[in-house]
């Protein structure tokens, strides 16, 4: 059986799919490495919303793919990015998020971690940015889950340079109960916060945010890097204090980063390991009896797939997320809140549909084919 798909050049072309999926049992949490993924949302498809509107979210698929990772031995990464913070996740849902996420992962003995900004926010001044901040870091406290300090839009408007980044964050680490991870994203991943940390210099940028490390060395359980860059990851890596762990987001690069070398290893906080899940544990594990190049054999084959969901406009990487957890069944439609389904064309999608099904991402390969062709179909392409 064969499928045609379309080209970035306009043409057709004949695929064949596979007819069976890695055999990827579950398992439990890894002792090499910690490992999250950020994971997406689901949204309620039935809900009469537009796309300004607040997200409308069917929370009974959203938790289940949630209990899908954490059965890999995964922790859950909650309301960042992936879960379309600031693109169609108001600060609202988010909130809802995490206290249903948070409980289930006590239900079910799940890590989790969840991201806290300033996104009720569009502006303001240094003190309702750092009274934003709190708001949220009250909420991720009190539901049980450690926090993920995200990058703030607010802020990067507002600062007029390192010292306010130094204030703020200084502030915010000095009332955290429990020890925080750090998240710098890129300009690539969101614009509004190019000169983050008060410079468009990244030297100068990492300067700043290091500073801000060793001077709360004890509130900082890790930094998250999203910045497409392995080199500035791993010089960043090799500068933190003892103890402080350097969790990678980098969508181009993580195997490497996560395999290390002779001065140290990242660990992962991915959006990548929203589709890869069961792989990317197979991976880890196979890493966690120490046989470094069986883990590269598994997991530098899916960074092709990886670099194709997260070309730019990066951002949109969310699409091709909810387009694959769609096929691969996790849920029953390809619907997105702020109808972000429409972000990535109907080539990019076949090529990510490609990559996934060659490397047996799809528990149920012939589903994937069925609604693959049927979202063809919708576009007249006969097969």
């Amino acid at each position: 059986m064969t499928i045609r798909l379309p080209a970035a050049d306009g043409t057709l072309r004949t695929y064949e799919p596979r007819t069976a999926p890695l055999s990827l049992a579950p398992g439990t949490p890894f002792s090499s490495r910690t490992v999250f993924s950020a994971a997406h949302v689901v949204a309620d498809p039935f809900a009469d919303v537009s796309p300004d509107a607040p997200a409308a979210i069917d929370w009974d698929a959203t938790l289940a793919f949630r209990r899908h990772l954490w059965s890999h031995g995964l922790g859950v990464a909650e309301a960042m990015d992936t879960a379309q913070r600031g693109m169609g996740l108001d600060w609202a849902g988010a909130a809802e998020l995490i206290r249903r996420s948070a409980a289930e992962a006590r239900a079910v003995g799940g890590r989790i971690a969840c991201g806290v900004g300033t996104d009720q926010l569009a502006g303001g001044t240094l003190a309702r940015i750092r009274a934003a901040y709190e708001e949220q870091f009250a909420v991720v406290e009190e539901a049980g889950a450690q926090a993920v300090l995200m990058a703030s839009r607010a802020l990067a408007a507002t600062a007029q340079g390192p010292e306010d980044y130094l204030e703020v964050y200084g502030h915010l680490l000095r009332q955290a109960a429990e020890p925080v991870v750090l998240h710098w994203l890129g300009p690539m991943f969101d614009p509004a916060l190019e000169g983050y940390w008060g410079s468009s210099d990244l030297d100068a940028a990492t300067g700043t945010f290091l500073e801000v490390i060793a001077a709360h060395p004890d509130k900082v359980d890790g930094v998250k890097i999203s910045l497409l860059d392995a080199r500035r990851e791993v010089g960043l890596r090799r500068r933190l204090p003892r103890g402080v762990r350097c969790y990678t987001g980098d969508d181009f690069h993580y195997p490497e980063l996560i395999a290390g070398d002779d001065q140290g290893f990242s660990h992962a906080l991915l959006g990548i390991f929203d589709p890869l899940g069961p792989l990317a544990a197979g991976a880890v594990r196979v890493l966690d009896t120490g046989d470094v190049q069986g883990f590269r054999e598994l997991l530098d084959p899916t960074a092709e797939l990886s670099r194709h969901l997260f070309q730019p406009p990066t951002r949109f990487y969310k699409t091709g997320v909810v387009f694959l957890a769609w096929l691969a069944g996790h849920q029953s439609h390809f619907a997105m809140v702020g109808g972000l389904q429409s972000a990535r064309s109907l080539p990019h999608l076949a090529r990510a549909y490609e990559l996934a099904d060659g490397l047996g991402l799809f528990p149920a390969p012939k589903l994937a084919e069925e609604r693959m062709k049927s979202l063809l179909s919708l576009y007249g392409v006969d097969q």
